[in-house]
C-alpha cells in the first residue's frame, strides 16, 4: 500500500516544479501597461499637469460624464459644502457662464425633481475628473455621436 502514496507523492513533486519553472518564464510575457516585465519594480509615471483651458474634450466612450476643464484644486464639496456648485448650479450659471449640471442631477431615485441636487450626486468628482495632459495609455477609436452625424450626408428624398 505504501507503492501507490510514494508515487502520487513523487507525481505531485514533479508536477509543482514543473509549474513554478513554467510560471516564472511565462511572467515575462504577460501583457502590462507597465512598459517592462512584472517581476522588475518600473520607475512611476509623472504626474500629468492639469488642463486649465476651459476647453472640453470629445468623450472617450459613450455615456462618458464630461471631463472638468479647469482645476479644481483646494475646492470643498463634504458634507458641508459643494464649491462646484457656486458656478454649476441652475440658480448660478447665468452669472458664472458655466455649464448647468444635468437636470437628472437634481433627481431622486424615484425620478422625482428636488429643489436642489440630489444627494446621490452631490459629490461631483465620484463621476467627474480633470483634464490632464496625460497621453491615453491604448488606443481608442471611439467616435461621439456630434461628429459621427456631422460627418454624415444628409439623406436626400
Amino acid at each position: 500500500m505504501k507503492q501507490p502514496f510514494a508515487r502520487l507523492g513523487l507525481i505531485f513533486v514533479l508536477s509543482s516544479g514543473l509549474l513554478a519553472s513554467m510560471s516564472a518564464g511565462a511572467e515575462e510575457n504577460i501583457a502590462t501597461l507597465r512598459n517592462g516585465p512584472i517581476s522588475e519594480e518600473a520607475d512611476p509615471p509623472r504626474i500629468s499637469r492639469t488642463n486649465d483651458s476651459n476647453e472640453r474634450r470629445t468623450r472617450n466612450y459613450p455615456m462618458q460624464p464630461p471631463m472638468i476643464p479647469h482645476k479644481i484644486d483646494g475646492y470643498q464639496v463634504d458634507m458641508n459644502a459643494n464649491q462646484c456648485m457656486a458656478c454649476h448650479s441652475r440658480r448660478n450659471v447665468q452669472e458664472s457662464r458655466a455649464a448647468m449640471v444635468s437636470v437628472t442631477h437634481y433627481m431622486d431615485r424615484d425620478g422625482n425633481f428636488l429643489a436642489s441636487i440630489s444627494p446621490r450626486r452631490y459629490f461631483c468628482q465620484q463621476c467627474h475628473v480633470t483634464q490632464t495632459d496625460a497621453q491615453p495609455l491604448v488606443a481608442n477609436d471611439f467616435v461621439d455621436i456630434d461628429d459621427l452625424l456631422s460627418e454624415t450626408p444628409a439623406a436626400t428624398h
